[in-house]
């Protein structure tokens, strides 16, 4: 019963502003945790911090942060753990995702897609894992993606970058699992399927062809709704995970397996 109690713990949420960021620091709020939030968007967090703080016993604060820049993420880390004094949990969840191939892309878009998806997440652990280390307790829980085991034939969905990163998001687990669990700090990752976000609301959710085809395929035979990722992310920040790390789950309504 009390596997998602978080009463005690502090939680920072990157890329919390909206979509699934925004849907996880509701559940870990829900569960007690005392949460940070961290996006680009101040004014979005401010709008999430009065709704969480207005339900009953919600502890919610909110940092403009951009974790592509390290020197302002190390800014941001400081600025929460001057507000809350730990970290206990941190959710990497700030992503980019947009399309071309090797042949299309430019230099400028394969780097914003490594500094944001892989860096982002170096940046936060690098002023996170030190504490985290010196009290021999912590829980990471990485996005990756479905699209870093399987990928898109159709040209229209080839995002080879982002194919690339969040595969890199999978093998960054595992070495930060293998290095860190001995510290009392585990390290997972989570590879979500199609779920309706404000990144892709605007264009596969508008897309009818794919996603008639989506559908077709997947076992599910439809998208993930609103707060289906929230149990498993909550589940390998929780207690009863101790001994879980270097995983990474697919929460894809079974299409990896098709």
């Amino acid at each position: 019963m009390n596997l998602f109690n978080f009463s005690g713990k502090v939680a920072v949420i990157t890329g919390a502003s909206s979509g699934l960021g925004a849907d996880a620091a509701r559940g870990f709020a829900e569960h007690g945790a005392d949460v940070a939030l961290l996006a680009r968007r101040k004014e979005k967090l401010d709008s999430l911090v009065e709704e969480i703080n207005q339900k009953d016993g919600g502890r919610a604060f909110a940092v403009a942060c951009d974790v592509a820049d390290e020197k302002n993420t190390q800014a941001a880390v400081d600025v929460v753990l001057n507000h809350y004094s730990k970290i206990d949990i941190l959710l990497n969840n700030a992503g980019v995702a947009f399309g071309g191939s090797v042949e299309s892309m430019n230099d400028a878009d394969w780097d914003r897609a490594i500094d944001v998806n892989l860096k982002g997440i170096i940046h936060t652990c690098k002023y996170i894992i030190p504490g985290m280390r010196e009290r021999k307790y912590g829980r990471i829980i990485n996005i990756a993606s479905v699209n870093a085991i399987i990928a898109d034939k159709p040209a229209a969905l080839w995002r080879h970058a982002y194919n690339m990163t969040k595969a890199g998001v999978i093998g960054l687990t595992k070495g930060m699992a293998a290095s860190y669990t001995q510290y009392g700090i585990t390290t997972n990752a989570i590879c979500p399927g199609l779920f309706e976000t404000e990144m892709t609301e605007n264009t596969l959710f508008k897309a009818t062809d794919f996603l008639h085809m989506y559908n077709a395929l997947c076992p599910a035979s439809r998208p993930g709704a609103k707060g289906e990722l929230n149990a498993p992310i909550l589940f390998f920040a929780s207690e009863g995970a101790g001994y879980v790390s270097g995983q990474y789950l697919l929460v894809d309504g079974g299409l990896s397996i098709v």
